[in-house]
């Protein structure tokens, strides 16, 4: 008999539903529940302690492995992410202030219920990453530069050989652990906003407002796939296609970092070389925010609007060119984005700390998985277009 092989996306879809049945089953008791909430809690654990490990694994080596023109290809990948951030955001602004006020008034303010308690894990295992992920990145920048500039002396073979094999080692723990456990992950997520029920609840209300945020981020994104495909030759369509397993990964763990396997798989059949798709993947995972920046921006001005309070272009313009620089900051995980926006809340008007605070942490948790998977998606457009413009421009010029 032959062995039925399902794919990561077949795999990840089925964890999905699952995990929103299993939540549904009230008649269970709590402890029950809360079994699958505790595994996908403690591999929660797992991919936080090994994400800063990633990074560093793969973009030191990437960098170093890039002995002419790595700065001007982090210079340009910076501005392309940063530009295509501040550009989505500023369309989201465009589409929520003309689209939401048809069905969005103070009215709905009152009819926001409180987001219930989820459900804790049994136990937990202590396991604090060695760095954050911020330092994660300097570290990589520092170190994958200084290698490089060794390389070109002649020197840094040692230092160099060290990193190449870490890098197998996470490879090979990505391969044998993290991406075979995502399923798992997944399952135990869609239990715990299953069972609690919080998500159905702001679903009843918001259901608009996620439809006009999903739509406008897979719009940015197909334009980015399409202007990519133009670009470098390549059929959109297919690109788009490829990109699948990874927008459905995205959405599952609602972690940008714990896509990057995923993501560097898709690339790798995208045709990007090996050096750009693990200096790209990585560093666009932390800079590269399309899709938060879409549902930030969307949520903020629909409660704006829901409280009747301003909400007119110049006040959200700053605040959108400062969410593209603070959101980089954001840990690759759920909920990053909107934590690191919020101390910026107050530049329209919003006590981050208040109701209204509450209210967009909750909003955004509940599509965050949507702009995760945007933002993923938008990477391997940008590594797909700078893997050409590396190969064209920048090592043609230093040769």
């Amino acid at each position: 008999m032959k062995k039925i092989k399902l794919g990561l996306v077949t795999k990840l879809l089925i964890a999905i539903v699952l995990g929103i049945i299993f939540g549904q089953l009230t008649f269970l008791p709590d402890f029950i529940i809360q079994i699958p909430v505790t595994i996908s809690a403690l591999f929660s654990s797992l991919l936080s302690f090994i994400i800063p490990l990633m990074i560093v694994g793969f973009v030191v080596i990437g960098i170093a492995d890039l002995t002419q023109g790595a700065g001007k290809l982090l210079g340009i990948t910076t501005l392309m992410s940063y530009s295509s951030t501040l550009i989505a955001g500023v369309i989201a602004y465009v589409v929520a202030f003309n689209i939401f006020p048809l069905f969005i008034d103070a009215s709905l303010s009152k009819a926001v219920i409180g987001e219930q308690a989820s459900l804790e894990p049994l136990f937990s295992i202590p396991l604090e990453p060695l760095m954050d992920v911020t330092s994660a990145i300097v570290f990589s920048f520092m170190f994958g530069i200084c290698i490089s500039w060794l390389k070109g002396q002649g020197k840094g073979e040692t230092m160099y050989n060290f990193f190449s094999e870490f890098s197998l080692i996470i490879t090979k723990l990505l391969n044998s652990l993290i991406i075979p456990g995502l399923p798992i992950f997944i399952f135990g997520n869609f239990v715990n906003l299953s069972h609690t029920g919080s998500v159905f609840s702001i679903l009843a209300i918001f259901w608009k407002v996620f439809i006009v945020v999903i739509s406008v981020q897979l719009i940015l994104v197909s334009l980015f796939f399409i202007i990519a495909g133009i670009y470098t030759k390549k059929n959109p369509f297919t690109l788009i296609k490829n990109q699948i397993p990874g927008y459905v990964t995205a959405v599952g763990t609602q972690s940008s970092a714990a896509t990057i396997p995923v993501n560097l798989e898709i690339a790798k059949k995208n045709g990007v070389s090996t050096q750009i798709r693990e200096f790209i993947i990585p560093l666009c995972a932390t800079i590269h925010l399309l899709g938060s920046i879409v549902t930030v921006v969307s949520c903020v001005t629909a409660v704006l609007l829901m409280y009747n309070m301003p909400v007119h272009f110049g006040m959200m313009a700053g605040f959108i060119a400062m969410l593209g620089v603070a959101m980089v900051a954001a840990p690759g995980a759920p909920g990053g984005g909107i934590m690191s926006a919020l101390p910026f809340m107050t530049m329209v008007g919003i006590d981050p700390t208040g109701v209204l605070g509450n209210l967009l942490i909750t909003l955004y948790l509940t599509q965050d998985s949507f702009g995760t998977a945007a933002n993923v998606s938008g990477d391997n457009a940008i590594a797909v277009i700078m893997d050409k413009i590396y190969h064209k421009h920048i090592l043609k010029k230093t040769n």
